[in-house]
């Protein structure tokens, strides 16, 4: 089950949370650049608190990162428009290995996952949307952007976009672009921009990532129950 997965994720990513029993849901954080998954235990720990039923993971980046401290999924050293896709391809097997681990280690599937990234652990979240199979079908990204919008978007997979409006780092243009591209394309996402928040993970985020987790009908079951609304009123209209 471990085969391929670097020993710094597998040693270095803590849980969080995890019930006794079996996990009704998985839910996977991703640092930034140069973070280490303790920037992300605040979060895991609402989280959990939210979901107590999850197991909630959050994962080291495997390789250390070029900043001098903390770890990466890949180098941001002499990094451009033109060579970041490449990198996050030679990232991206090592990506979807940690996610089929901790899957495998909680009985979930994708169906039960939802990854959740900061920065760079929100880019390799979202790019690993275009996989297939995909990882998850949730996917959260805090000052994040994609790489390449998807093509064709997934409704499968329901987005959770949120945006510092004041971060000098991601701007918050990307998150705003690809909400309208999604929803141009009937796919399944909330986008949230706070302002006054720059590149970090503020409670005030923590919050409203929690409420429209909890909140959000995903649009796939939203046009199902339609469907069976309009199918039962038409059979009682016989």
């Amino acid at each position: 089950m471990n085969e391929g997965l670097s020993s710094t994720t597998l040693n270095e990513s803590i849980v969080v949370a995890c019930p006794e029993g079996a996990a009704a849901q998985l839910m996977l954080l991703f640092h930034g650049v140069g973070g280490t998954p303790q920037d992300m235990a605040p979060l895991g720990e609402r989280l959990a608190a939210a979901y107590p039923q999850a197991c909630v993971v959050s994962v080291c980046a495997p390789l250390p990162s070029d900043q001098g401290s903390g770890y990466q999924w890949y180098s941001l050293r002499g990094a451009t428009e033109e060579n970041r896709p490449a990198r996050i391809a030679e990232a991206m097997p090592a990506f979807l290995q940690t996610v089929r681990h901790w899957q495998q280690a909680t009985d979930t599937d994708a169906e039960r996952t939802a990854l959740v990234g900061f920065s760079q652990g929100a880019i390799m979240a979202l790019e690993s949307t275009h996989e297939a199979p995909r990882p998850a079908a949730r996917v959260a990204s805090l000052a994040g952007r994609f790489v390449h919008l998807p093509e064709p978007v997934d409704d499968a997979v329901t987005l959770y976009l949120l945006h510092g409006k004041s971060d000098p780092v991601i701007p918050y243009g990307y998150t705003v672009t690809a909400a309208e591209y999604i929803v141009a394309r009937e796919g399944d996402v909330t986008a949230d921009v706070l302002p006054f928040v720059d590149h970090e993970i503020t409670a005030e985020m923590i919050e409203v990532l929690v409420q429209r987790l909890q909140a959000h009908v995903p649009r796939r079951l939203w046009q199902e129950a339609m469907r069976l609304q309009a199918s039962a009123e038409s059979s009682s209209g016989n």
